[in-house]
């Protein structure tokens, strides 16, 4: 079974659609541009947020997960890299974060829940 595995992640992993997508950490604002299917239609819509967590290993099960604020309510989404419902991901802003998963940020709001900006990182 992980000879199975091993095979299917090394052909992801030459996958073009995750190379596409730029090198992000925990604690940047991204904006995800997800393909939403309503019916016979499809559109694009932005979802911008702070990363909160990078979970799983280089491969087909890694995943992100976006956490934002709308009319104050906090909005957690997770999006698997290896998705075609994906079409671009952009970096709004780097931040400078000392944890890998920041989930505190659940509990905060307003300007508690800011993150310094990285001006050292491009």
């Amino acid at each position: 079974m992980s000879v199975l595995m091993d095979l299917v992640n090394k052909e992801y992993q030459r996958n073009e659609a995750v190379s596409k997508f730029p090198d992000f950490r925990t604690g940047d604002t991204i904006a995800v541009y997800a393909i939403i299917k309503e019916g016979a239609k499809s559109r694009t819509q932005v979802f911008k947020g702070v990363c909160i967590a990078i979970k799983g290993e280089k491969g087909v099960n890694q995943s992100f997960k976006v956490r934002k604020t709308s009319n104050g309510i906090g909005v957690e989404r997770t999006f698997p890299f290896h998705t075609p419902s994906i079409e671009k991901i952009e970096v709004v802003q780097r931040g400078k974060t000392r944890r890998s998963k920041l989930y505190y940020l659940r509990e905060r709001s307003g300007k508690s829940a800011r993150i310094s900006v990285d001006y050292d990182r491009k």
